[in-house]
Formats: C-alpha cells, sequence, structure tokens
C-alpha cells in the first residue's frame, strides 16, 4: 500500500484526490490547498486530513508519494521540497515554467533516486494508446503528417497564461510519443485574441524530419474539440479525445477504373471503428504511477519527457509570429 497526499485541490488537483481514493493500492493520507474551505471539504469528502500548508503536511504525515497539482509557477518550490523530504512525485504538467527550473527538478529527483512522472495525461488515453499500438505494428504505413486541434471556451482560471504552454503541450507530447523522436524544426502563430492571455490562439507546425506535424490551439471556439489524425501511406486514423472514439480508414490500391462507379467506389475507403474499452485517462496514470514505484521501474512519462515538451512550447512561444 503506498501512502499519497495531493498538494492543490482545485479544478484539476480534486480528481487526483477522487482517483487516489479509488485506487486499492493507494491510501489517500491528506490533502493541501491554501483555500482553507476548498482544502476542508475536499478532505471530508474523501475521509483525508486537511492542511494548508504543504510543508506541515510532509513534515508531519508518512508520505510515500504525492501529486503536485498547484500554478506551474510553483513547481519547482514545492518539488524540490517533497523530493528532498523523500517523496516520489507526479508532478502536473507542464513540468516548469522554464527549461532552468525544470532541470533542477529532474536532477534532485535523481539524486534522491525517486521517481518523478509528468502528468501528460493525454499519454493514458486509451485511444492514444491503441493508436500508438496500430502506428508501430506498421498498420497504417510510413506515418507522414498527424493533426490536432485542441480548441474551446477560455477556462477563467488561465488568465495571463500562454494557450501553448497551458494546452498544446497535450498534443506535443503525444505527437513525440507516436514518433518516437522530438522535432527538429519549430514554427508557429499566433495572437491573444481574447486581451487577456499572452496568447490564447496559435497554429504550431512541427518538422519530424520527413514527417509533419500540426497542432491549432486555442481559449476562443465556442464549442471544445480535442482531436488527432494521423496520415500514413496505408491508412488513415482519427482520434477524438474526449469520446475516446478511434476509427481507421484502410486505402484501397485499385489503379484502373471502368467507369465512374469504380471511381466513387475507389473514394470510399475500408472503415473500420477500433474497440476500445473507455476509462479516464487520469486513473489510469494514477494507476501508473503508484505501479512505478511499487515495481520500481521508471514511469511512462518521466522528467526529461516533460522536459523535451517544455523545450518545443517554449521556442514555440518565443516565435510567434
Amino acid at each position: 500500500m503506498i501512502n499519497v497526499a495531493v498538494i492543490g485541490t482545485g479544478s484539476m488537483g480534486k480528481h487526483h484526490v477522487r482517483n487516489y481514493h479509488n485506487i486499492p493500492n493507494a491510501n489517500l493520507v491528506a490533502v493541501c490547498d491554501i483555500d482553507e474551505e476548498v482544502g476542508t471539504k475536499i478532505a471530508s469528502e474523501f475521509s483525508c486530513k486537511y492542511y494548508k500548508d504543504y510543508k506541515e503536511m510532509l513534515d508531519n504525515e508518512n508520505i510515500d508519494a504525492l501529486s503536485i497539482v498547484v500554478p506551474t509557477k510553483f513547481h519547482k518550490e514545492v518539488s524540490l521540497y517533497a523530493l528532498n523530504k523523500g517523496k516520489h512525485v507526479l508532478l502536473e504538467k507542464p513540468i516548469a515554467d522554464d527549461l532552468e527550473s525544470a532541470g533542477e527538478i529532474i536532477k534532485k529527483a535523481k539524486e534522491k533516486n525517486l521517481k518523478l512522472m509528468v502528468g501528460h495525461v493525454e499519454r493514458f488515453n486509451p485511444a492514444v494508446i491503441k493508436l500508438k499500438e496500430i502506428v508501430d505494428q506498421g498498420k497504417l504505413g510510413k506515418v507522414i503528417s498527424i493533426i490536432a486541434r485542441r480548441v474551446g471556451p477560455f477556462p477563467p482560471r488561465m488568465k495571463g497564461s500562454s494557450v501553448i504552454i497551458d494546452s498544446a503541450v497535450h498534443d506535443i507530447d503525444v505527437m513525440n510519443y507516436l514518433l518516437n523522436k522530438t522535432p527538429n524544426k519549430t514554427l508557429s502563430h499566433g495572437i491573444s485574441a481574447l486581451g487577456n492571455t499572452k496568447d490564447d490562439c496559435a497554429e504550431i507546425f512541427l518538422r519530424y524530419g520527413d514527417v509533419s506535424g500540426f497542432i491549432q490551439v486555442n481559449w476562443v471556439t465556442p464549442i471544445k474539440i480535442r482531436n488527432l489524425s494521423v496520415t500514413g501511406t496505408l491508412g488513415y486514423a482519427e482520434l477524438d479525445y474526449i469520446t475516446q472514439k478511434l476509427v481507421v480508414h484502410e486505402r484501397q490500391d485499385k489503379k484502373e477504373f471502368s467507369n465512374f462507379s469504380d471511381v466513387v467506389e475507389f473514394a470510399k475507403p475500408l472503415k473500420r471503428e477500433v474497440n476500445i474499452e473507455n476509462e479516464e485517462p487520469l486513473s489510469i496514470e494514477l494507476k501508473s504511477f503508484i505501479g512505478c514505484i511499487e515495481n520500481d521501474v521508471p514511469p511512462m512519462v518521466d522528467g526529461e519527457d516533460g522536459l523535451k515538451v517544455l523545450r518545443i512550447a517554449i521556442e514555440a512561444t518565443e516565435n510567434l509570429n
């Protein structure tokens, strides 16, 4: 049994608390939040202790591991304190607000021989896991391009944030994961359409050698869309992050047409909806975190993965035009 805690019980942190509470081999010991009303309510609901000060919590409680779900600017401070206290850390994405801080966090985890996992939750989406399997098995042939759309209404808690750093990092990580490499070239365009963020609308072009990646991300579109498509020489796959629906279209190779009907028929690829066993990605992520501690294996998304994504996101942000 792994004793766990959560620092930060806001819009995302409360879901960490809920999922830990439901994991059989995790014992939820305590939660921490500077908002006493919010923290007390969560602690009461899930039958654990509440602390306003995370240092007091880590000093007083027997905790093996914790999720850190605080604003990115506090990631370094909280993570280093927890690691120095000998705690395994799951740090919500992005790993930090700058490369130097990310490097310090990674270095400390290695020095203390502790697990450091970065919460790129889409990596644990059942549809993404299945798509990765399909790509690796060569069922789409050679991948030519990947396109992602992550758009929706403006979340008030993101005021003053960058849509690339806070949202596009999900798709950057997934593209890196699917292709087993990082891009060698990054181009981007963005604007502050609503005027209350650094940028709330952006397009990012990533070049992975001879494979292209394109991400459209914004906090302007009135409906929430989270999808990704992969084009290969043998087929095309469409994925919906939200519904976890994955459809594969297999290419037909007929080259000669007797009449127009043949042309029409050729334009209809063989369509197959892939069977996906739906599960909350965060639940899978936290189970994976607990498992890597119990079995002493590397996290599926480690600090270096988080650093690679942050480097790309920062480059895209700095090169906005």
